[in-house]
């Protein structure tokens, strides 16, 4: 891969995992609600899962949708129940009694598995593979391709983690906490739009 391709990649990581999606919105909520330790675990999740994600749609799982265009379909319709599951469990998290922390966070394994049916992440791994990756390279593109998404991943999650523990200190009474995951299970369901419009 020449030095323009390998910026050009490293920008799209950076860029498509900082900006909002389900897994940021999700870790905001995570940090306001469980704090930056406790959701560390789902940070490492998205970054490793997704990493593995992008390795085997490098090895050539992408295919799947252009030969089977209704896989995309009930790809789409499993993602939306998912998604909208989720933020309906955001949405109606209690919020903590004093001295205790309620619910739990996503482990390690839940955060990875979730990118099977995140819409931005399939996004992601596909445009990645399609545009940086020659078609039928093999291992080791989509391993420096996985590569790079698991370095510019983890800093752009622990980012909006880090706003969500900020912005617990404002939610000091379970009324705002409430309004807060409420307004996150909303954009959560938001992301959606995108899916079923293109």
């Amino acid at each position: 891969m020449n030095y323009e391709l390998m910026i050009a990649l490293i920008g799209f990581a950076f860029v498509s995992s900082i900006t909002p999606g389900p897994n940021n919105l999700m870790l905001m909520a995570s940090g306001a609600n469980f704090g930056l330790r406790r959701s560390v675990p789902h940070m490492v999740g998205i970054s490793l899962g997704h990493a593995f994600m992008v390795f085997l749609v490098g090895l050539g799982l992408g295919q799947i949708f252009a030969l089977y265009p209704q896989a995309q379909l009930i790809m789409q319709t499993l993602s939306t129940a998912y998604l909208l599951y989720l933020a309906w469990k955001i949405a109606n998290a209690a919020p903590p009694k004093e001295g205790e922390t309620g619910g739990k966070p996503f482990t390690f394994l839940q955060a990875a598995a979730f990118q099977w049916v995140n819409p931005k992440a399939w996004y992601m791994a596909i445009y990645a593979v399609t545009n940086y990756t020659p078609e039928g390279a093999g291992i080791w593109p989509a391993i420096f391709v996985a590569g790079v998404f698991a370095a510019t991943n983890q800093p752009s999650v622990a980012v909006w983690a880090g706003i969500g523990t900020q912005i617990k200190r404002l939610l000091t009474r379970p009324r705002l906490l409430r309004i807060f995951n409420w307004t996150m299970a909303g954009l959560l369901v938001l992301t959606l739009v995108p899916v079923w419009l293109s």
